[in-house]
């Protein structure tokens, strides 16, 4: 087992083993070991070297374990022995009829007679203890690698049954229409149920019950795994749908590997490998390709679908690569006479669906090989008895380089000597006649005419399919042309509405840059201006008015900038538009300017503010005693409301430090007469 193996699945392993109790007592606990992917490109991806996958253990009850299988829905349940998990064959089958669609439980230990589990573990060289953590981490290894055998109690059959959801009742004034409906809606979902069996290519068998305005059930076999059926257990309303897989008639061993048929394999090497295998008859089994798959991983791929007895090559000489493969799975080569042409490649592979051109050219390798070889595999399918296999025959004869005859003969020998069981019982069956040359002719002939017919039937009802498909396509294409028209109108419909747009667009860009223009110009006769007014003073002079400079807000990044943008000097009327939420470092920094006076805008001064300009003699005054006009940047006052406001403010300043005066003498008063008596208050 490799680590590509692993990687290669996309669902958990789980391994399972007895850890105490007994599955016929009282609350068994298992040894549970879960194997997780873990992709390529993940970076707590394992080394190749290392661990396969990433490693869960646990010890869980019977309950627990049912619950995780719901819930991870393994690929996998590996067990050493089946009836670990139930106690007799009725609770096995309620175990296996209770796993996720999907989920097979494996016996890794054999069929009926089971090996010893170290004996398995070892032969596939898997680490193996004997404590049941171990065991449980060997069963699971063992399944990942595909050894071991699906336990089953079911067939590959599945039933479908739509019935009535509810009774029809007892009778009354509406009873027949009541049961008209739910037998008509039984037959609506039974239709919409076999059409969904026919768009998934399953074969099926019907069986209906007609009733009155509908049927009452219907029964569909069909021949697929309930997780292949578009069709899931529902109830609603008036009706009902059970699926459920067929029982055998005991409990049956498949093995997980099945007998790999005699296949023709072509390759395309390159920057991308690509594969392609093909039956000895012609039919496409499956596609490959990568860009990142070295010789082992695409090595592994052909190994999983079959046994080459043809590598075939499209070019001429053959690859290295390719010769590589061919000599690994020592099978005959095929190489075109000359490189094959693209145009009779995309013929050969025409019915064929591919991905990209390398798996075309892999695939026309492929089919030209089979083409060059039918007529021979004809000859020994015609030479070979019926209890020999002709995939047998033909790869001896083919990558043997041996002679029918001599194929044969070593074949039956080898059938006589140390074949199986089976090969022996049927050859030397007492109750099957012999027959003669002229009985085996027919017999041949017989199987080739049924083979031709069933193929005639097959092409027919390919035939079918394809007129059916072609029809399906006209409506299509006229449906693509009515869109096409309908985009047509809508293109021409756009290109106007962009035209007008670019028009407008146009337009808006010559109307930004004539108002770009403007502006500059207006900067420019701003800055003219000031070079000419530098001096605030100088353009009040002689006009009963004061300069004045604006302060957006009291605060010191607004003094700051206000300091940048004209200075601020002592004498200064200073006017702050918004004078609330100064602090002291503001008035502070305020004050230092030693302002003739401060005009207050909106807003209150802070009482820290206040009392800081109070301190330092600085006169404030509102705003609506002295009238601030401003011209752009420029700012004037009348120097009479200046005056006459600052007068006022030197007023109440002096009442307010009279008044502050009386009230400091007072508070000495106070503390002074509480400290005479104090004395006599403690005495």
């Amino acid at each position: 087992m490799t680590t590509r193996t692993i990687r290669a699945r996309d669902r958990p392993v789980f391994g399972v083993d007895v850890h105490s109790g007994d599955v016929r007592g009282d609350s068994p606990s298992y040894a549970l070991v879960i194997l997780d992917p873990v992709d390529e490109d993940d970076p707590d991806a394992p080394d190749a070297d290392g661990p396969m996958a990433r490693v869960t253990r646990d010890v869980v009850s019977f309950r627990k374990l049912c619950r995780l299988i719901d819930d991870r829905e393994p690929l996998y349940v590996a067990t050493d022995n089946a009836y670990e998990l139930a106690a007799d064959k009725g609770e096995l089958v309620g175990f296996l009829r209770s796993l996720p669609d999907g989920t097979r439980l494996v016996q890794v230990t054999g069929a009926e007679r089971p090996e010893p589990l170290s004996r398995v573990a070892s032969r596939h060289g898997i680490p193996y203890g004997k404590k049941p953590m171990k065991e449980a981490e060997a069963s699971a290894r063992l399944a990942a690698a595909n050894v071991g055998h699906e336990v089953t109690a079911f067939t590959d059959e599945t039933t479908v049954k739509v019935s009535r959801g509810r009774s029809t009742g007892k009778g009354g004034w509406s009873q027949d229409r009541y049961t008209r409906r739910i037998h008509g809606n039984v037959r609506k979902r039974t239709r919409q149920v076999q059409s969904k069996l026919k768009e998934a290519n399953l074969p099926f068998e019907r069986d209906v019950t007609e009733k009155y305005g509908g049927y009452a059930n219907a029964t569909f076999t069909v021949a697929a795994r309930p997780e292949d059926i578009p069709v899931s257990n529902s109830r609603a309303g008036d009706v009902r749908v059970e699926v459920e897989r067929e029982r055998r008639d005991g409990i049956e061993y498949e093995p997980l590997v099945k007998r790999r048929d005699r296949v023709i394999v072509g390759i395309d090497p390159g920057t991308t490998t690509a594969a392609a295998v093909i039956g000895l008859d012609g039919t496409v089994h499956a596609l490959y390709s990568s860009r990142t798959g070295d010789t082992a991983e695409v090595t592994e791929w052909i190994v999983e679908q079959g046994r080459p007895i043809i590598v075939a090559a499209d070019v001429e000489p053959m690859p290295e690569t390719v010769e590589k493969f061919r000599r690994s799975f020592d099978a005959a080569g095929w190489q075109p006479t000359t490189d094959l042409p693209v145009d009779e490649k995309l013929h050969r592979t025409r019915e064929a669906g591919y991905d990209n051109d390398h798996e075309r050219d892999a695939l026309a390798a492929a089919l030209y090989a089979f083409d060059d070889h039918e007529d021979q595999f004809e000859r020994i399918a015609a030479k070979t008895p019926p209890r020999l296999d002709r995939g047998a025959v033909i790869a001896g004869v083919v990558a043997g380089d041996s002679s029918v005859e001599a194929v044969i003969e070593d074949l039956s020998e080898d059938d006589d000597g140390g074949g199986d069981g089976e090969g022996d019982e049927a050859e030397s069956d007492p109750t099957e006649p012999e027959r003669t040359e002229e009985e085996e002719t027919i017999h041949r002939l017989r199987e080739r005419v049924d083979r031709l017919e069933s193929h005639a039937e097959s092409l027919e009802a390919d035939l079918d399919e394809r007129d059916d498909r072609i029809a399906e396509l006209e409506g299509e294409l006229e449906e693509a042309k009515r869109e096409e028209r309908i985009e047509a109108r809508t293109r021409r419909a756009v290109s106007r509405l962009e035209r007008e747009t670019d028009r407008l667009e146009r337009e808006r860009d010559e109307a930004r840059e004539r108002v770009e223009d403007l502006e500059r110009k207006v900067e420019t006769l701003k800055e003219l201006w000031r070079l000419d007014h530098s001096n605030f003073g100088d353009v009040a002079e002689g006009q009963g008015l004061v300069s004045v400079k604006v302060v957006e807000q009291f605060t010191l990044d607004a003094l700051d900038a206000a300091d940048e943008a004209y200075g601020l000097v002592a004498g200064d009327v200073v006017y702050l538009r918004d004078a609330s939420g100064a602090g002291r470092r503001t008035a502070e920094r305020l004050a230092e300017t030693d302002p003739r006076a401060v005009v207050r805008g909106e807003g209150n001064l802070s009482d820290v503010a206040d009392e800081v300009l109070f301190e330092r003699s600085v006169p404030v005054v509102p705003a609506d005693a002295v009238p601030v006009r401003e011209v752009d940047e420029l700012a004037v006052a009348s120097e009479e409301d200046l005056a006459a406001a600052v007068d006022d403010w030197e007023e109440r300043a002096e009442e307010r430090r009279r008044d502050e005066k009386a009230e400091r003498i007072d508070r000495i008063i106070s503390e002074h007469r509480a400290g005479r008596t104090l004395p006599e208050t403690e005495k």
